[in-house]
């Protein structure tokens, strides 16, 4: 059988991304960001996201069809981001995605966009070993899932009660007079600090904490001590040593979220860890799953870090799988699902 070619559109926060994908082969992989826009805000306003979205959509797909040099009516099936996300920003994706579905006559797929963060990760190694653990790290979600079936649906395993990962390192970042977004910056600065330096906690990692939040996720309380840290010092009149507490608190967070990950692993038996979302594009998150992973058995595997952030890649790759494996396709009227379960990966 002849592997699917998919197009996949993203607009779920505040990158347009339209990818195309046969089988697990990328043949493009189509970009327009907004975050410049949100800079000055500190975060991304839904509005001015939306906005974007309806004016990048057009000519983002026709680069991602010139990319891959093939047309719309090449294409067997059109997958598009129904979920999770904000509800402005998903109906654009939503409603484009009918409109080339429907003018091309090709089936179309609603899917997760949580789903597709794993999903992207057979575009760099190819099928995802079944089951598997998937560590999901961005600015709104911090999850683990046990992946049995990625066509059928994942368990949750635990999540974040309060602040998702990306989120701390957004909110630290502006504390330390870093650009928004974060992460980027807060990895490059703690290059050159001392990641024990300054004891910060390790949220929900006490015994008693572990008993009924085992795998679950808090970067609240670590994202206050950081400012209550800082704002010690500049009361005191001392210099802040930022490359010191970036390294420090990016220490705190991978050190909870690789522990936990690992925990998962070995508490299901499976040996196989998948990292996705933005803040999986952290150079120290990487390198620490990796040597923490290979210690205990377990192969660590995540997508290079363009691939980590949002794009309409992962949302192909997804559809892809779904194809492949004959899930029947969404109907024309499927709606956008700003809180779209993770037990749902297509509508």
């Amino acid at each position: 059988m002849t592997e699917p070619l998919v197009l996949g559109i993203e607009t779920s926060c505040d990158e347009t991304g339209v990818g195309v994908v046969r089988g697990h082969t990328l043949l493009a992989d189509a970009l327009a960001s907004s975050v410049d826009e949100h800079a000055r805000f500190g975060g991304v306003v839904p509005e001015v996201a939306s906005r974007a979205h309806l004016e990048a959509i057009v000519p983002t797909m026709e680069r991602a069809l010139t990319e891959a040099g093939v047309t719309l009516a090449d294409i067997d099936a059109i997958a598009v981001t129904a979920g999770p996300g904000l509800a402005g920003a998903l109906l654009v994706g939503v409603a484009a995605a009918k409109g080339y579905a429907l003018a091309a006559e090709k089936p179309i797929y609603g899917v997760n966009h949580l789903a597709a963060h794993v999903a992207v990760d057979t575009l760099e190694h190819g099928p995802l070993p079944e089951p598997a653990i998937a560590l999901l790290v961005s600015g709104g979600h911090s999850s683990l899932l046990e992946v049995d079936d990625l066509a059928n649906g994942v368990t949750p395993l635990g999540a974040t009660i309060d602040d998702a990962a990306g989120e701390a390192f957004d909110k630290v970042a502006r504390l330390l007079g870093m650009p928004f977004p974060g992460g980027p910056p807060i990895d490059r600065a703690a290059r050159e600090g001392d990641p024990s330096a300054i004891p910060f906690p390790r949220g929900l990692t006490a015994p008693k904490d572990l008993a009924a939040h085992r795998f679950d996720f808090s970067f609240s309380g670590l994202k206050t001590a950081v400012a209550r840290w800082v704002e010690a010092r500049e009361r005191l009149g001392e210099p802040v040593p930022v490359a010191d507490v970036a390294a420090s608190f990016q220490e705190a967070v991978c050190d909870v979220l690789v522990s936990k990950a690992v925990d998962a692993c070995r508490d299901r038996g499976i040996e196989t860890l998948v990292i996705g979302g933005g803040v999986a594009a952290n150079s120290r998150l990487r390198a620490m799953a990796e040597e923490r992973g290979a210690r205990r058995g377990i192969t660590v595997r995540a997508p290079r870090p363009k691939l980590c952030t949002d794009n309409g890649a992962m949302v192909a790759a997804l559809g892809a799988h779904l194809v492949a494996r004959g899930v029947a396709p969404s109907r024309l009227d499927l709606p956008a699902d700003l809180a779209m379960p993770l037990t749902v990966v297509s509508v």
